[in-house]
């Protein structure tokens, strides 16, 4: 089943359930679905690298927005997000933990070479490539940064 068939499923459900937080959660990954189909030279279809690539985008703008609120103090905001953020979760393949990305991080270290902070770049370059959906970005380099530090 397709990630916009398997959206559709679920929305049906959350309208019979009245569940409005599933369902704005659930709309917002349908719009996404949309956009990417409509655009230039998509042919109306999309991968699934695509629509992780695009989970990945809405995982990323979900927390950002989280961290914000929960700055400012908006808990009611928050909980929106968090709301969301579990939802998006469902279709995202499962995350890495911290002791296997940095199992992997290691790996990656040794076959590039790296010794100090000065080739984080290389590290990264081909730590995005092999861990993209896996991992958060901003994990991964923070996990670098200390790894090539010590």
């Amino acid at each position: 089943m397709s990630l916009e068939q398997q959206i559709m499923t679920e929305m049906k459900e959350a309208m019979k359930a009245k569940n409005e937080g599933v369902l704005r959660s659930l709309r917002a990954i349908k719009a996404e679905i949309i956009k990417a189909k409509t655009e230039p030279g998509a042919g109306g279809e999309i991968d699934t690298a695509t629509e992780q690539k695009f989970l990945q985008k809405m995982m990323k703008q979900r927390r950002d927005s989280l961290e914000i609120f929960e700055q400012q103090g908006r808990a009611d905001l928050a909980a929106k997000e968090k709301e969301e953020m579990a939802v998006i979760e469902r279709f995202l393949p499962k995350q890495l933990s911290e002791a296997e990305l940095k199992e992997a991080l290691l790996k990656i270290i040794a076959e590039t070479g790296a010794a100090s902070p000065a080739d984080m770049g290389k590290v990264m370059g081909v730590a995005s490539k092999q861990l993209a959906g896996l991992a958060d970005g901003k994990t991964i380099s923070n996990l670098v940064k200390e790894l090539l530090s010590k």
